[in-house]
């Protein structure tokens, strides 16, 4: 741990003060969020850059158009290299339960409605007590929550030690354009061999779980301040268009207007 990180005190309430509660952090960079559970439900959401998170020994990397689900009483730990502005929603378990949320960890995605919402939960946070028409808009987040579909891990991992090889291999490597064919020779199979495992394991085709790594990399190189070409060359992209189809497919906007909006 660094001499300069920021140790997150987590909430220390022996009960919820509301039933849905609300609470907007500013953290500064390298900030370490120490392991700890809670006897309530948790959305978090980050209004810029990739929540970075372990949860029940699994990894997350949940980039702007997600947020993190973690039941009640799941163990977690983190941290942000870059300051960060983020919200979390903390969910009473029997509310959590009566209301369909998911009962493992996972990433949800935030549509544009629930995300407008967010927004103006950040513009204007509620202060306890809440009023009658503060509880009603978190009602309706939480309705958002409960449909809106999740994506695991977003960018889950395995234990099957080929497919280790070549996780580890692109992690250290996201600009790598190497062909699956040459993925595969790698670790002495067939292109056959290791699609069938990808899809088995990651639960989605190698080529999307790579552009979903391309994502997570590039969100912190976009709010260091790094130009849309060189953050598209360093991520193995021959022109700057291809880069920006590729994030906009992924999060719906552009990596500019992405910079534009985390400020």
């Amino acid at each position: 741990m660094s001499s300069t990180s920021f140790i997150h005190t987590p909430l220390k309430f022996s009960q919820l003060p509301q039933p849905i509660y609300h609470l907007l952090r500013s953290m500064p960079e390298e900030t370490i969020y120490p392991p700890h559970h809670h006897p309530w439900g948790e959305f978090v959401y980050s209004f810029s850059g990739v929540v970075e998170l372990t949860a029940n020994n699994t990894d997350f990397r949940v980039p702007p158009n997600f947020g993190l689900w973690l039941p009640p009483n799941t163990e977690h730990n983190g941290g942000n290299h870059l300051a960060s502005d983020h919200c979390s929603l903390y969910i009473d378990s029997d509310l959590a339960a009566t209301r369909g949320m998911p009962t493992t960890s996972c990433a949800l995605m935030v549509n544009p409605m629930l995300r407008a919402m967010l927004n103006h939960l950040r513009l204007h946070p509620p202060k306890t007590p809440y009023s009658a028409e503060e509880n009603r808009l978190l009602d309706v987040v939480l309705d958002q929550l409960v449909v809106t579909p999740s994506a695991g891990s977003y960018l889950p991992d395995s234990d099957n030690p080929m497919l280790i090889k070549v996780l580890t291999y692109l992690k250290e490597n996201p600009g790598n354009q190497h062909s699956i064919k040459h993925l595969a020779e790698r670790c002495n199979c067939s292109e056959r061999t290791l699609a069938r495992k990808a899809q088995r394991d990651l639960g989605m085709p190698l080529s999307e779980w790579r552009q979903r790594l391309k994502i997570v990399r590039a969100v912190p190189m976009l709010q260091e301040g790094a130009t849309v070409e060189n953050v598209a060359l360093d991520l193995g992209y021959s022109t700057a268009s291809a880069f920006i189809a590729m994030f906009k497919r992924l999060l719906g906007t552009t990596p500019d207007e992405y910079r534009k909006n985390s400020y």
